[in-house]
Order: structure tokens, then C-alpha cells, then sequence
């Protein structure tokens, strides 16, 4: 996720190389032609890049609509995720010392039942930020669960939904082992079904993408915007005696409109692994410290982002 007020233009231009490549290729070559009384170049009204632009801006503000929607649900869901892993911790760290108080389970065994269900919810977290980003280095939650179970959890084809899975088992033992109260679950489980919902909404977001016909027809605009724009200005320029400022402006004018497509472009699919993401990377950060702070242990938070960016 970007978090500077001003990009660098170096970045910008990366992002936009293809664009950039496209109209200044299509611009110095009518402005080349036209100076050599190329009979092939006709100079177009404007009229015809205007009604071309018109269409292109409906298709791109649609577009850019419909793509931080995704993104914002994408992050609204990870936001459920942090809300809902604090109340199943302190659901859990309340009912089992009420257990203690009341002489049914010692200290000792309160401390680590307690600290081995917000753990392995840590490892949730980090398990599905990896599932969604499709990245393999599940090394990062062996620390999170125990052994046996993080071997099992290597056969498994959605690795977070089995993670919920011993989560949900652990509470029901709690109950029969009276850790937790009888009816303790009336007030865990509801936070552990937003969890399951919260992680099939970003399923959903990352397994079914942006209609394509929006994709293609938007940048089969731009690309037909991008050619006959430099045929609509070079009479204008020409007649000013200006030919050649014909191309800076079509390139700046080409710009600003692939700018625009990119930007929905970019956000349409937010668990890419790309600084235009959710920050799941600081999301799972914030829940692994909230954890560890409720069970007491020392933390050390990351509040600055490198490089302008929070991942």
C-alpha cells in the first residue's frame, strides 16, 4: 500500500513505460511524416479524439469505481479479521481466568491453554495472508502452532481454513474440559464464523477477477485515443507554425489518460503482492502484536513504513 503524498516520477514512468513507448512512438512518427509531406498523413479534426476521449473516460471512471471497490471491501474484510481475533482473544483470556477464579483449572493451565488458541490465531493470519499472495514460505507459522499440527497442516490444500479449523476443535475442548464455560461459545463462536466469512469474501475478491470486456475495451480505447490523437493536433501545430510542440503535448495528453487506467488497473487485484495491496504484511504485524500484548509478552511494533510503502 502507498502511503507518500508524492510519488516518485521514476516509479510513475516504470508503471507507465508501455503507454509512454506507444505515444511518443505514434507522435514523432506523424510529426516526422508531416514534415516530409508524407501523403499517407491526413490531419483529422479534434472533434474525433473528443468523442473517442469521452468514451474512454466513461470506461475508465467505471472502471477505477468498480476496482477500489474491490479494494476496499479487501481491506474491510482484513479489518473484520483484526476486530474479530481480538475479541476471540479476549473472550478466551476472560472465560479462562473466571475458570481459575472459581478453582476449576490452575493458573498454569489457564496460561497455556490460553496462550496456545491466540498463538495459533496469530498463525491464522499469517497463513492467509500467504494463501491469498500464493506464496510457499510457510515456515513463517511453524512458530505459531505446534509441531504435529504444523505438519498436517503442510497436506493441506486451503492451510487457513484447517488452521480455523483446530481453532474451533480447541474451543470445544475447553468446554468439556471446563477451561471454558458452558456457554462461552455463545460468544466466541460468532467472532470465529466473521473470521470464515471475512476469509471467503477475500477468496471471492481474489478468484473471481474485474470483468475482462472492461479491461479490454479500456485499453483498446487507449490505444486507438493514443493513435489518433497526434493525427488531431499535428493541423492545429501546423497552422501555428509549432509542429513539433505537437509531441510533447500528445505525450502529456496520452499520459494523463494512461495514468488514469492504470489506477484502476493497478487496484483491481489487491493481494498481488504489490505496493498497490492491502497491507496484509502490516495487518498480520498488528494482530501478531495485539496478541502477544493481551497474553503480556514484550513486543516490539513497526510504526514507520520503508520506502514510503506499507505491505
Amino acid at each position: 500500500m502507498i502511503v507518500r503524498t508524492v510519488f516518485n516520477p521514476i516509479a510513475v514512468m516504470r508503471y507507465m513505460r508501455v503507454e509512454l513507448f506507444v505515444s511518443t512512438v505514434v507522435s514523432l512518427a506523424v510529426y516526422f511524416l508531416s514534415q516530409n509531406n508524407a501523403s499517407g498523413i491526413v490531419a483529422l479534426p479534434f472533434s474525433l479524439t473528443a468523442i473517442v476521449g469521452s468514451a474512454l473516460a466513461i470506461f475508465i471512471a467505471f472502471r477505477n469505481n468498480t476496482a477500489y471497490s474491490r479494494w476496499w471491501e479487501a481491506r474491510t474484510q482484513w479489518g473484520t479479521i483484526v476486530n474479530n481475533s481480538r475479541i476471540i482473544a479476549r473472550q478466551v483470556i476472560a472465560n479462562t481466568a473466571n475458570a481459575v477464579a472459581i478453582g476449576k483449572i490452575s493458573q498454569q493451565q489457564c496460561d497455556d491453554y490460553t496462550r496456545e488458541v491466540i498463538v495459533r490465531q496469530i498463525a491464522f493470519a499469517h497463513a492467509l495472508r500467504l494463501h491469498l499472495r500464493q506464496q510457499d514460505s510457510w515456515n513463517e507459522v511453524s512458530a505459531f502452532l505446534p509441531e504435529q499440527e504444523y505438519r498436517e497442516l503442510l497436506h493441506k490444500t486451503n492451510k487457513p481454513n484447517y488452521i480455523l479449523q483446530k481453532q474451533g476443535e480447541k474451543i470445544k475442548e475447553g468446554i468439556r474440559t471446563e477451561y471454558l464455560g458452558a456457554f462461552d461459545m455463545i460468544s466466541i463462536e460468532p467472532a470465529i464464523a466473521g473470521i470464515v466469512v471475512a476469509q471467503g469474501s477475500c477468496e471471492r475478491i481474489k478468484y473471481t477477477p474485474l470483468l475482462r470486456q472492461y479491461h479490454f475495451f479500456t485499453r483498446l480505447f487507449l490505444l486507438v485515443f493514443m493513435v489518433l490523437l497526434p493525427l488531431t493536433l499535428i493541423g492545429d501545430f501546423t497552422k501555428m507554425d509549432m509542429p513539433f510542440l505537437m509531441v510533447p503535448i500528445s505525450i502529456l495528453i496520452s499520459f494523463v489518460f494512461g495514468v488514469m487506467s492504470k489506477v484502476g488497473e493497478v487496484n483491481e487485484n489487491p493481494f498481488e503482492n504489490t505496493i498497490t495491496d492491502v497491507p496484509m504484511t502490516s495487518l498480520c504485524h498488528t494482530i501478531e502484536c495485539d496478541m502477544k500484548e493481551m497474553l503480556g509478552d514484550t513486543i516490539t511494533r513497526t510504526t514507520v513504513p520503508h520506502h514510503g510503502f506499507i505491505y
